[in-house]
């Protein structure tokens, strides 16, 4: 794998964290459960209150990247570049999106991800808070 396509996918696997999944393993045994963590080179995962297909409930669950068949989400993402958007027609000209990484900047201080504010404060990053639980309302209301 090439170091691009390796870094692309490190990300894509990132992008899942604390997100709900389901790993079907190579024998078919499925689980969903919360990802909290992921080895991007062997594949291993961890998962927090996860279930199997019979309901078992367990609370911690470490997979064993070799034994994976399958991992996906239903869960659908945050559309970062109409949140972009939105923030750009309270802070003309002060927004730029990085999707490539997941993150919106605003006025070169405050860090926005699917997550909400994740660097700044005071009342600009206030507001930017604002128009983000605003967003994040109408995408699931």
């Amino acid at each position: 794998m090439s170091l691009a396509s390796r870094s692309r996918f490190a990300e894509e696997a990132a992008s899942l964290l604390n997100k709900t999944v389901t790993v079907i393993t190579v024998d078919g045994k499925r689980y969903t459960g919360i990802l909290t963590g992921v080895d991007p080179d062997k594949l291993n995962l961890s998962l927090r209150d996860a279930r199997d297909e019979k309901g078992t409930a367990m609370y911690r669950l470490i997979i064993n990247g070799v034994v994976i068949a399958q991992i996906y989400t239903s869960e659908k993402p945050l559309n970062l570049r109409n949140l972009a958007e939105r923030l750009e027609r309270v802070f003309p000209r002060l927004v730029k999106l990085y999707e490539d990484q997941g993150v919106i900047v605003v006025m070169d201080k405050i860090r926005v991800t699917e997550k909400g504010i994740v660097e700044g404060s005071g009342p600009a990053a206030e507001r930017v808070q604002k128009v983000y639980e605003e967003f994040i309302r109408e995408a699931t209301g």
